[in-house]
């Protein structure tokens, strides 16, 4: 179905809300991961903490995104600003790529210098669990905007990352008090920086097919072309294309080849009102433009796209 601009405007708020909440609960548990990681000597909280701030950094673009998205379309920026949660994406990936080949330098320089200073474990469990519990409520919080907008996904995939890597803390924690074996620190810094470069990736891709303006992976063009085809008066459809503004914003434009009868018999309107109603209803394409036209005028189009 098509969205109005009262949904929109209520969805951004509300994603506003939940990135303020998650910025809150990261924000939070960082400095508790900073302190920890000083006290302890532990690297794999320090790579956590490095992450986190990736996180903090990331959601705070992601909040501004969200902010400058809302503003209206103007003469020289006719689609608006939804873009800008794109390029938050993708600065969100970028960083995420950043912090994974700091950790790992850091990490394959210890595991050389055989594992490092010895940390504290009990230090180290304590403080990931407290980051476990905190990624899992923030986790929840941004869960429900997630697939709806690339920015919500980019903040979501943040702060499953830092779930992911409290758990590879709390193994790792596990390991030192009950073994003594201190590299299993530099270990899960690794395992941190493994689990972040697969994540970005997915988040490169995302920003990469909506920036070259590829159809969105659930819009079937075909079907969409078979529906024009079957409205009354419609004989043919080319120069079809299909792109998105941002995650969930599909535009669509056409060149309809008509019957005589349509023009003649003032019907055109009622027929633009069909197919964009068409494309609203069964294809979530809210906004769409139809260049409607007498086979005469196609058959002289140069070049003619499918």
């Amino acid at each position: 179905m098509g969205h109005s601009h009262t949904h929109d405007h209520a969805t951004g708020a509300t994603n506003r809300r939940r990135l303020i909440g998650a910025m809150c609960i990261v924000g939070t548990v960082l400095l508790v991961e900073v302190v920890g990681a000083v006290l302890s000597g532990s690297l794999a909280l320090l790579a956590d903490a490095g992450h986190m701030l990736s996180d903090f950094a990331g959601l705070t673009i992601a909040l501004i995104a969200t902010v400058v998205a809302a503003r209206p379309a103007t003469d020289r920026s006719t689609f608006g600003f939804q873009r800008a949660e794109v390029f938050g994406a993708l600065i969100n990936a970028l960083i995420l790529v950043g912090v994974a080949v700091g950790v790992s330098i850091e990490a394959v320089g210890r595991l050389i210098n055989g594992g490092g200073e010895h940390p504290t474990g009990g230090i180290m469990l304590l403080v990931a669990v407290i980051g476990l519990v905190a990624n899992v409520v923030a986790l929840l919080l941004l869960r429900p905007a997630a697939a709806g907008s690339i920015n919500m996904k980019g903040a979501y995939l943040e702060v499953l990352g830092d779930l992911l890597g409290s758990i590879a803390v709390i193994i790792a924690a596990v390991i030192i008090l009950t073994t003594g074996f201190g590299p299993a620190d530099a270990i899960a810094s690794l395992v941190i920086a493994a689990m972040i470069v697969p994540r970005a990736l997915v988040l490169l891709k995302d920003v990469v097919h909506v920036l070259s303006e590829s159809a969105p992976r659930d819009t079937d063009v075909t079907r969409i072309r078979e529906h024009i085809l079957g409205q009354r008066g419609v004989v043919d459809v080319h120069d079809v294309h299909v792109w998105s503004i941002t995650t969930g914003a599909p535009v669509f434009t056409a060149h309809v080849v008509v019957e005589p009868e349509v023009f003649s018999s003032g019907s055109a309107g009622s027929l633009l009102d069909d197919l964009s109603g068409c494309l609203s209803s069964h294809f979530d394409v809210a906004h769409s433009t139809f260049q409607l036209e007498p086979a005469q005028h196609s058959a002289h189009e140069t070049p003619v796209h499918p």
